[in-house]
């Protein structure tokens, strides 16, 4: 592990130009994939699961960023980086279902009235600017810290966690909201 570190770090810059290039990337290509006129037909209902499925992504990645927080202030170094690696795959994972799920399945309406409806909308359009731009400064956090650059991975968590914590949350919150108007 301590060479792929070094190799990381000699590599600083290469690594850092992937990181906003991904950064930009994914976000586009999710906006693409909510926008375009038609989905990629798959032949099957299964993509009408993964909605489900991404809540508990999402549900288990909101308590592994929790365990990392308790873990860091308890000074479990070694619990940190574990429950943060595992909301980082977690998260991975997330994001390749929900573009899978987006580039396959129509969008659902919300169907609830009144202050409910503004309440959904408020967290959904919080949630996606969130979420667009969550991960630039989660990838570098991630990146810091896995090369031990402590210094400025603290500053960086300092932004970077609040808003990942704020986009799994609020991803699981829009989810249930949202769940009963599911056609599938």
């Amino acid at each position: 592990m301590e060479t792929s570190k070094s190799t990381l770090l000699q590599n600083e810059n290469k690594v850092k130009n992937w990181i906003v290039a991904i950064s930009v990337i994914i976000p586009v290509a999710v906006a693409v994939l909510l926008f375009m006129p038609a989905k990629v037909d798959v032949g099957s209902d299964w993509v009408y699961f993964l909605p489900h499925l991404n809540a508990v992504i999402n549900s288990a990645a909101t308590i592994a960023l929790i365990l990392g927080l308790v873990f860091i202030k308890n000074k479990n170094i070694a619990f940190h980086k574990a429950s943060m690696s595992v909301a980082f795959g977690l998260g991975a994972i997330f994001l390749v279902s929900y573009v899978v799920y987006h580039g396959t399945a129509e969008s659902t309406s919300f169907g609830g009235e009144g202050f409910v409806r503004i309440v959904y909308y408020v967290l959904l359009i919080t949630h996606i600017i969130f979420a667009a731009i969550a991960l630039f400064p989660i990838l570098f956090a991630y990146y810091y810290g896995y090369t031990d650059q402590r210094e400025k991975h603290k500053k960086l968590v300092k932004f970077a966690y609040p808003i990942w914590l704020y986009v799994t949350i609020t991803g699981v919150i829009v989810y249930l909201m949202i769940s009963p108007y599911y056609l599938h």
